[in-house]
């Protein structure tokens, strides 16, 4: 009888562990688009240097918020941005400046070098949004170009996205939030210019 038990126990047990495990975390990240290489820039001799993005509402950590109604948000489970939020931003804005060519050079925050301008960048919204069937992207960042030697503001713009998604999960989420971020790299490039 103890040996029916034991062999049961033997059987089962795999199947019980399984079971308890968790999914597995997927981490994604943004792709750096290919941009246009500026041609004649009145900003060619000069550094930019890109301040490190602020969120005016939410907090910008690894996790991908997401909502279902304009005062209910949460954040996905088994899906995560490979670093923060605003670090990845930084990163690609920097990446998608420094191939445009607009500027001699694109530095991130940290560095010690003088810069000429500054960029300073504020996101409104950076989320999957879920409405009943319709579902997209979101994203929305006011850029601010500075003369670093004056301070003075050159000028200012807050660019919008809204990009459907091919379904509502995570990864449909991270596809079309990386297409909103290539029309952010054209439109800012151009922007800028």
């Amino acid at each position: 009888m103890k040996m029916k038990t034991y062999i049961a126990l033997i059987i089962l047990l795999p199947s019980i562990v399984a079971c308890t495990q968790a999914p597995e975390l997927k981490v994604y990240t943004l792709d750096v688009p290919t941009v246009p290489i500026a041609k004649n820039t009145q900003y060619r001799y000069t550094t930019l240097k890109v301040i490190f993005p602020q969120s005016i509402r939410e907090e910008m950590s690894e996790k991908m918020n997401f909502s279902y109604s304009n005062d209910e948000r949460g954040v996905y489970q088994n899906s995560q941005w490979s670093n923060t939020m605003s670090k990845l931003l930084e990163g690609t804005l920097i990446d998608m400046l420094d191939k445009s060519k607009l500027f001699k050079a694109v530095l991130s925050d940290t560095s010690t070098l003088q810069e000429n301008y500054r960029l300073e960048s504020n996101i409104f919204a950076f989320e999957h949004k879920v409405r009943g069937t319709q579902s997209h992207a979101v994203i929305s960042i006011q850029f601010t170009l500075i003369n670093a030697k004056t301070g003075k503001l050159i000028k200012s713009k807050r660019f919008n996205y809204r990009e459907k998604t091919e379904s509502t999960d995570a990864k449909g989420y991270v596809n079309a939030t990386n297409i909103a971020i290539s029309k952010l790299g054209r439109d800012l490039i151009y922007w800028i210019q």
